[in-house]
């Protein structure tokens, strides 16, 4: 050892018997969570007398008056009512709206019950557009919307209320709020941002799902490609993720679903809600239901 100073000694590790120290294995890592619970709820299905095909809102030039512009779209309406056109509303309680400058005087036009109407704003009463900026007929600004398009319902227990009745009563409406966007050439098109239903003193605010177009009474009774849950492929798809609102899957699955993973199996976006949406065949048509 003299001689060697920098011998170190060297053992053979041994099947059996002493060997040379081995460092403890690291701790298995823990057992994975399952998914958080999402809570499935069943949706609530509200009858609208009146509905505006968002889509179909144009702005055109006021023949009479070439500087302003008239609004125009399709309704279907079950019962009377009327269509109130604001420019530069903001809404206030009970789903009312007030116009910010009070020398735009809202127009109203009353409506008889019938589908696929035609609406076209009288000429005379349009707005001309170019007073404004268009940043700010871009973009709503602290909740005021540059169109509000307003479409009250008067049912039958209305038109038999008194004068005294109806204004302590508030009508159902729906209300779309929009902005305009200047397009090449300065033609204005609307985009709708928001639509709300004003029912029995009940604000619901309309959202889209992705996919409920294929999934009508005609895929409760006709199994065709495309109406199918995406993940059993046999049931019809009847629950929808919130909040991406992809309605890709049948009730079973979707319970499935909500213990084995929080993720959409379409975007895989994290779920908050499943929303279950039935179809009664034997329910009377309307124009539209919400949920």
């Amino acid at each position: 050892m003299g001689q060697y100073p920098n011998y170190r000694p060297y053992y053979i590790p041994q099947i059996s018997g002493w060997g040379p120290s081995v460092a403890p294995l690291p701790p298995p890592p823990p057992p994975l969570q399952p998914a958080p619970y999402v809570d499935h709820q069943s949706a609530k299905k509200i009858k609208n007398d009146v509905n505006v095909h968002k889509d179909t809102i144009r702005l055109q030039v006021d023949e009479q008056s070439p500087d302003c512009h008239l609004v125009s779209f399709t309704f279907d309406a079950l019962v009377d009512g009327s269509i109130t056109i604001f420019y530069f509303a903001k809404e206030g309680d009970n789903c009312r709206f007030t116009p910010v400058y009070p020398e735009i005087v809202p127009v109203k036009v009353p409506f008889q019950k019938g589908l696929g109407q035609k609406f076209c704003q009288p000429s005379g009463t349009g707005v001309d557009l170019g007073f404004f900026d268009t940043d700010d007929l871009s973009k709503p600004v602290e909740d005021i919307y540059p169109l509000v398009i307003s479409a009250e319902s008067h049912g039958p227990s209305m038109s038999m209320a008194s004068s005294e009745e109806l204004e302590n009563m508030s009508p159902h409406a729906q209300i779309s709020q929009a902005v305009l966007q200047k397009k090449d050439g300065g033609i204005f098109q609307v985009k709708v941002i928001k639509q709300i239903l004003w029912i029995d003193n009940a604000r619901y605010e309309l959202r889209e799902i992705f996919g409920i177009s294929n999934s009508d009474e005609a895929a409760i009774n006709d199994m065709e490609s495309g109406k199918e849950c995406i993940i059993c492929m046999t049931e019809v798809k009847n629950t929808a993720v919130l909040p991406c609102r992809h309605m890709c899957m049948c009730g079973d699955c979707a319970k499935e679903l909500r213990i084995q993973s929080n993720k959409c199996p379409v975007c895989r976006q994290p779920i908050e809600e499943l929303l279950e949406i039935k179809v009664d065949e034997e329910a009377e048509d309307s124009p539209t239901a919400s949920t």
